[in-house]
């Protein structure tokens, strides 16, 4: 795939915060607050929506031995079934000093897939059957966090309780593949079959010549939101060149299948930034894309020569 030039500063964050760097347990369960110390939390709401809630309780006042979760303020939305694809926004504390270690709510809202096995355990049980809308706070273990090695980027040690505040601000479940209104494509284009699971079959005309501008072709216009500019993606996609015709790399043949990543930020090639922004999830989209806003004079060896026209079909499962 087109790969990332620059991490997003939430995607990094999110990373190191809400997912597994240690081993911790992979059997969370959650029980209401009693005992514990996280009925006692209090919080009130920030002076704006770029600060984090005021959260505030005793330090080492909240003991857990399985994760516990508090709702503060109940949503209106779905309830989550754990499958979901979430946005939101978050942060963590310390229970054994009540100092916060991490926050993105002066930035962007993190997109979290809540079906990863790679997301804390603790964290992933707090949400599962919460509602969209809903404002929770989640007590979790060590053993449901970060495990006896902590987490030395936000300074939490291997005995360290954690408590998240997090805020549900929407959740969608992604497509398996492309579903909407097929468009019939221009005359004279590569032409594409698709066979689930598979590296799709790109077939470029004899004699090609190849666009001096990126090619937006859709095949498929998808029933979901537009994307938008600075929304993580999922999609699956195969990539050939219009001089070979081989398919030099393919979602198909990653493990999970497909592939995220920001979209309209920079982080990718630019034809995939100019073609996919705007385009509504469920969509097939082909684009055919020059050198000048693929990967230049100087290639990505050794499969994509300096100066190669690049073919994708791209299906859009998801944006949030």
């Amino acid at each position: 795939m087109p790969k990332p030039l620059l991490p997003r500063l939430a995607a990094v964050a999110a990373a190191a915060a809400l997912t597994l760097t240690a081993c911790g347990s992979d059997d969370a369960s959650t029980t209401s607050p009693g005992s514990s110390g996280l009925d006692k939390v209090t919080v009130a709401d920030a002076a704006d929506a770029d600060t984090t809630p005021k959260v505030e309780f005793k330090a080492d006042s909240v003991k857990v031995d399985a994760t516990e979760d508090r709702v503060i303020k109940a949503g209106d939305g779905a309830e989550l079934d754990g499958t979901e694809l979430l946005s939101f926004d978050y942060a963590i504390f310390s229970a054994k000093t009540g100092k916060e270690l991490d926050s993105n709510y002066a930035g962007d809202p993190v997109g979290l897939d809540l079906a990863d096995e790679t997301v804390l355990p603790g964290l992933s049980a707090g949400l599962k059957g919460q509602k969209v809308g809903s404002r929770v706070l989640i007590a979790i273990p060590p053993k449901e966090a970060f495990g006896e090695g902590g987490n030395e980027r936000l300074g939490i040690e291997g005995d360290e309780s954690l408590l998240f505040l997090v805020d549900i601000l929407s959740a969608i479940t992604p497509l398996s593949e492309a579903t909407g209104a097929a468009v019939e494509p221009k005359e004279g284009l590569p032409t594409v079959e698709m066979v689930a699971g598979e590296p799709a079959t790109i077939t470029v005309p004899k004699d090609y010549a190849d666009p001096k501008s990126t090619i937006v072709q859709p095949l498929i216009t998808g029933e979901g939101e537009e994307v938008t500019a600075g929304q993580m993606i999922r999609v699956t996609y195969t990539g050939v060149t219009t001089r070979e015709g081989k398919v030099f790399d393919s979602s198909a043949n990653s493990p999970k299948g497909y592939a995220e990543f920001p979209i309209g930020v920079g982080n990718v090639i630019q034809g995939w930034d100019k073609g996919l922004v705007g385009q509504k999830v469920g969509s097939r989209v082909l684009l055919v894309i020059p050198a000048a806003e693929g990967y230049g004079a100087e290639g990505r060896e050794p499969d994509i020569k300096g100066g190669d026209t690049l073919v994708f079909v791209v299906d859009i499962l998801a944006a949030y």
